[in-house]
Parts: C-alpha cells; structure tokens; sequence
C-alpha cells in the first residue's frame, strides 16, 4: 500500500528518493534555469533536456541543496491538456520503479499556472497526476514463487517497491490538491483491481470467483450486492448463459452490485460488464495461438467492478447497477453445439450459428433483466465482445455503439478527458438483415462483414426498446499483448471512463 500525503514544505527539506521537478517547454528558459541556481544542481543538465511532454532526465544532486539523492527532470510540453500530465506521469512512474526509489516527492508548485493554462482545477490535475502515477507503478507478481532464485528475489523485494508518494504544493493550494490527490487514489486503486481480475489466469479464476470479488468490492464501498447461482439463473430462464456455462465444469454467477447515494439520485444508470473468465471458442474452438490471452475475456465484468467501487466511494449523486453475468466457455460433450436454438431471459429465441459469439448471449440475459427489474434512464454494456472491432480501431480505441447520438456524444467526451477513447459505429437498420434466423427469432452470428456491428445489433434486441443505450466493445484497449511495449495484460480499461462520464451527468 502506498501512503499518499500532499507537504507545502520546502523542496530543499523534503527527503525522498527521487524528487520529480517538471516544466513545461517555455518554463525551461526561465523558471528551471532559476530552480537550478537556487537547489544547486548543475545548469549543464538543462541542455539535454528538452521539455517535451514524457521527457524525462535523472540529475544526481551531488552536494546540492536538497536531502534527495536524485532529482527527475519531467517534460510537461505545453501542459494544454491532461493528456500532458498523464503521458509525463506515468513517465514519472515508470522511473521510479526503474530506480527502485521506495519515496517519491512529485513537484506541483506551478500547478495554478497549469490549472489557468488548460482550463481545468487544480483538483482534477492532482487527480491525473496521482491516479497515473499509482497506476504506473503497478506489477502483478503475486503467482512468481521465487523458489528459482530466492536470494535475488528477496534482495529485490527489499529495495523494490515505492511506499510513499508526496505531492508538494505551495501553501494556498493544499485542500484543493489533497481532495484531488484523494480522488486519484481512489480511481487508481479500482482500475488496478479491475487489472488484478483480468490478469489472473483462467484456473484462479472462474465465476464464483468473479462474484467473490463484487463482494470484496462491496465491502470496500459499502454498495450492496446479489448473486445468483446456477438453479437460480437457470429458474429465472437465462437461457443464454445457461447455454454458454453447459460445457464448464464450474457453474456460473449473476451478480448486482447496486449504489445507492445518500440524497435523492438524480438519476439510475446500469452498467453490464461481460464475464466470459476463459474463451476457449467452445465447440467453435479458436486457434491455439494467443488463446492463453483469452482469460481477459471477462474485462467487461471487471471494469463495472472497479467502476461501480470508485463511483461509490466518490460519492456521485447517481444509483447505479451493475450486473455481471459470468461463465467460461468450453467444448465438452454437454457443451452447447452451431445450430442450437436457446431461449434467453427475456424470451427471444436465439439460433446459435457460433459457440465463440458467447458473450452476446450472457449479456443479452443480463441487459433484459437490467431493464426489466431496475427501469434505468440509461444503459451501458461493456465487453471484450469481437475481433473485428480490433480489425477496425485498433488496440488503443475501443468500439461505441448506441442508439441515441446524444448519448454517445457524452461517452465521447468522456472518453476523450478519460483518456480512454471511443469511437462511433453505425447500428443502422439494413444491418438487421445480417442477424435474421430461419429458425429463430435472432441469429448470433452476422457472417463475416460487420462483425462488431452485428454483434451490436445483437445485443440491441433486447434492450426491449429503450432510448437510451450504449454497448461499448472494449476488445483491443482491455488487454496489452506480449509484443506491445507497455505493460503486458489487463488495462482496467472502462474504469475512468465510466468514473468520467457518470460524474459529468446532466
């Protein structure tokens, strides 16, 4: 655990170590000349460093005037942005574990001049920094043993690890920072319980496990929460995750977790997250290479978990719900087969051309029930839901599908301040043609064009006509392959973006 404190004392007289000094590109002409003189530190640094935003060059203090060992000279380019501070702070971060520094002082006395330049608070900038910064820093090690070197591993574990992070500020913006820095706390600690879910593997974690940690979650947030076992999912009539759970050993889970505020909400939003713990592709198998990365197919489900803690424990002014329908997906002589026709929850009949077009058929459950029992003026679904949305947009922007433009306007916007972005896909009407049955009421399955629309188009069924509904496919940002640069795995992508556009309510 990390101890986060916000000092207005001297830089000089704060210990650390590492201290991060940033500056925007124009204040290298003056304000770091100037710091540089006052500290002591050897001016000479400043000609190979630039500024620019991520820029970054570790200055070893020497006999200069500070009680750090190290100082981290942090580019902020032209801070217009918050994009800026994230970009610089998850640098921040990444060096600090690279130094092994277990105290880390991170500079923000310019932090009024960098709040009247990008036209946001001091608080939300605090937010940004600290939330980065904590999520920068995360690793999951907790499976390596250290039985192959035990030496190397303890000496490591003793230097490794940063136990304190100290914001300094001058002294009119303590509160602001502190209120700020709480925040970031609080969102950083959810996306990166939502990164600890999508990084288990498969045989560590399977539905009853998915349902163990709402509870944990609930617990922390004071939320309330319900889950549903395998008789009673199947006696509510939730054909489509009974389907999808009958090749698994392990039964599945239907858990609601659900917020109440203390005043009246001004309004009840429902967010349905995906749980599929391992997809094997069933009797459709998916190829064998990369299917260890299908263990993040439950990213959905872990996302509405960190979100609904964090919306929780920041207190926003709406009742939210979220509900997670959650299964594996494997082959096996009970297994369902191509060709079945089930009967989902709300009573649409289903042909089932492909077993591996799983996820539609447990959140088609779950958004029925959703609106049913919960009348929601708005719902969001979230998923790891197809490769063709990787096809389209990459692994950096994640897929938006809705049918009200208003709406999805403001999960734009969202996901623009969030950083988490999302793009809009048509849900037109001709493409309704592609998911019709001779045998059934739907389809799952749309042939191979459009394959993230139609599974849109899908999941629109059963919504039940309501106004205002967004599915977002979270398939290529929820996961960091082996070959990307940053951090391989889980990305707890969605849950700042949903903290962004639940806390924007209108």
């Amino acid at each position: 655990m990390i101890k986060v404190t916000v000092s207005r004392g001297s830089l000089k007289n704060l210990k650390s170590g590492l201290l991060v000094m940033p500056f925007t590109a124009k204040e290298l002409k003056k304000e770091a000349v100037r710091s540089f003189e006052v500290f002591g530190l050897d001016k000479g640094s400043l000609k190979d460093f630039k500024g620019k935003t991520g820029d970054a060059l570790v200055v070893y203090s020497g006999g200069a005037k500070l009680k750090t060992p190290r100082v981290l000279l942090l580019g902020l380019g032209d801070a217009a942005e918050m994009e800026d501070f994230r970009k610089s702070a998850y640098t921040a971060a990444q060096q600090a574990k690279s130094l092994q520094v277990q105290s880390l002082v991170f500079d923000c006395s310019s932090i009024t001049a960098w709040a009247r330049n990008t036209g946001e608070s001091g608080e939300m900038i605090a937010e940004c920094i600290v939330d980065t910064i904590l999520y920068g820093l995360y690793s999951f090690d907790r499976l390596k043993s250290g039985k192959l070197n035990k030496t190397k591993r303890k000496e490591k574990e003793e230097k490794a690890g940063l136990r304190e992070l100290q914001i300094r500020v001058n002294a009119g913006g303590v509160k602001e920072v502190e209120d700020g820095a709480r925040r970031g706390v609080i969102i950083a600690d959810a996306r990166n319980l939502a990164r600890d879910l999508v990084n288990l593997p498969g045989n560590l974690l399977n539905a009853a496990d998915i349902a163990d940690a709402a509870r944990k979650s609930a617990e922390k947030s004071g939320c309330k929460v319900t889950v549903f076992h395998k008789k009673e999912i199947e006696k509510l009539g939730m054909g489509g995750l009974v389907a999808v759970n009958k090749g698994s050993h392990s039964p599945p889970t239907f858990t609601i977790l659900d917020y109440e505020p203390a005043g009246k909400p001004v309004a009840t939003v429902a967010l349905v997250g995906k749980g599929v713990t391992f997809d094997s592709g069933g009797i459709s198998l998916k190829p064998a290479n990369a299917m260890d990365e299908m263990k993040c197919d439950m990213a959905g489900a872990a996302a509405v978990i960190g979100g609904v803690e964090a919306a929780a424990l920041l207190g926003l002014p709406l009742r939210i719900v979220g509900l997670i329908p959650a299964t594996d997906n494997m082959p096996g002589g009970a297994a369902q087969k191509p060709g079945d026709v089930i009967t989902t929850y709300s009573g649409i009949t289903v042909e089932v051309g492909n077993t591996d077009a799983e996820g539609r058929l447990i959140l088609a459950d779950a958004l029925a029930y959703a609106i049913k029992h919960y009348k929601p003026d708005a719902i969001v679904d979230l998923a790891t839901l197809t490769g063709a949305c990787i096809v389209a947009l990459g692994y950096s922007v994640a897929g938006l599908f809705s049918n009200n433009d208003g709406f999805a306007r403001k999960i734009y916007e969202a996901g623009k301040r969030s950083g988490e972005k999302v793009w809009q896909m048509p849900v037109w009407e001709e493409y309704d043609e592609l998911i019709k049955s001779e045998v059934a009421d739907v389809h799952n399955t749309g042939g191979k064009g459009a394959g993230s629309i139609t599974a849109a188009k899908f999941l629109e069924k059963f919504i039940d006509g309501h106004k205002t509904w967004a599915h977002i496919d979270i398939a290529g940002p929820a996961f960091s392959a082996k070959s990307a640069k940053k951090n391989h795995g889980g990305t707890g992508f969605g849950v700042r973006l949903l903290i962004e556009l639940l806390r924007a309510w209108r």
